[in-house]
């Protein structure tokens, strides 16, 4: 996955506020179509359940059948078979990494754009409306988006399998969830039996650039799908202490790679087909990184990571992690 920008799960969106007339004419609209809904589900619809989230206790229809996807909530329920009505912006680069069922899936459904257009999301007569977008952008349209539909808002530092679990209960694919965890739950089991050696003795290092990154520079990587590795299956890697701001954060020039020879193994993204990715090629075209006696070892692993905010993405990045611990030596 390209990373635009070194913050967690930030949303790339921003909030367009209409006018008092404009939210009111899109409350009637959604109104209106409150008979034919429970006509397409033989009153299914009537029937609700409460979801927790971070506007409250929300009361959500028990079987949605329209469904909008606001901000980072887009993926993850396409991810647990949901067909949202409704989506926002994702970058071409991010969802050319989906499998095309689900890539097929978010092309169907009405693009929001990067700007949320309460008047069109109103036109598509939801049952609920799904968002994770920064807090302050929520406030903005809070209360519009509330006379639409009933509105689950998640912020940006709800962990991603709380995310899912919500979205599963307001979106209603709570089965999908309960497979992907199982599966999820699998493979993290076999890694930790089958590298448990490597895992004890082998201290790794994960390294990323940002499309944004300074020309020549690189990062110490510790946020993002290298977090499931260092806190589900206890690979060791390095990481900021309590409190202080992800290493993620600090651009490092490449003459800074000479100082990894004392990691035992390197972690860098790669593509599906485990290329190094076009932004991070620059780092492995450089006589310093070449010099690196982890590199010349064959101990500099490419790892594909999709994305980590939702369980599928996760299983093919933990797919990805297997085949490459699979070429290490037991002890290091």
């Amino acid at each position: 996955m390209t990373t635009t920008h070194p913050r967690r799960r930030r949303a790339a969106l921003t909030a367009a506020i209409l006018s008092a007339a404009l939210v009111l004419t899109a409350c009637g609209s959604s109104d209106d179509s409150s008979d034919t809904s429970g006509d397409k589900t033989a009153g299914k619809t009537a029937e609700t359940r409460t979801v927790k989230a971070g506007n409250g206790d929300i009361k959500v229809p028990t079987a949605p059948q329209r469904v909008v996807t606001i901000g980072n909530t887009d993926l993850p329920f396409i991810d647990m078979g949901g067909k949202p009505v409704g989506v926002t912006g994702v970058a071409e680069s991010d969802l050319s990494l989906l499998p095309e069922g689900q890539q097929a899936t978010f092309k169907k459904a009405t693009n929001l754009g990067d700007e949320v257009d309460l008047e069109k999301v109103a036109s598509l007569k939801p049952d609920v409306i799904l968002v994770q977008i920064p807090d302050a952008e929520f406030k903005k349209i809070e209360k519009q988006l509330e006379t639409i539909a009933p509105t689950v808002f998640w912020g940006l530092d709800t962990e991603w399998k709380s995310l899912a679990e919500g979205i599963a209960q307001a979106g209603n694919v709570q089965a999908a969830l309960d497979r992907q965890k199982a599966d999820y739950d699998g493979r993290i089991a076999k890694i930790k039996q089958t590298y448990a050696d490597v895992i004890k003795n082998t201290k790794f290092v994960n390294l990323d650039r940002y499309a944004n990154s300074d020309p020549g520079t690189f990062v110490i990587a510790d946020i993002g799908c290298v977090e499931i590795a260092q806190d589900d299956i206890g690979l060791n890697f390095p990481k900021a202490a309590a409190g202080a701001d992800p290493l993620a954060y600090t651009s490092l020039p490449f003459e800074q790679l000479t100082k990894l020879s004392k990691y035992n193994v390197i972690t860098y993204p790669a593509d599906a087909k485990g290329q190094p990715t076009e932004v991070f090629a620059p780092v492995v075209k450089t006589n310093t990184w070449k010099a690196l006696s982890t590199v010349k070892s064959g101990h500099a692993l490419g790892v594909f990571c999709p994305g980590n905010n939702s369980y599928g993405a996760v299983l093919r990045y933990l797919a990805s992690l297997d085949t490459a611990l699979a070429t290490l030596p037991a002890k290091q």
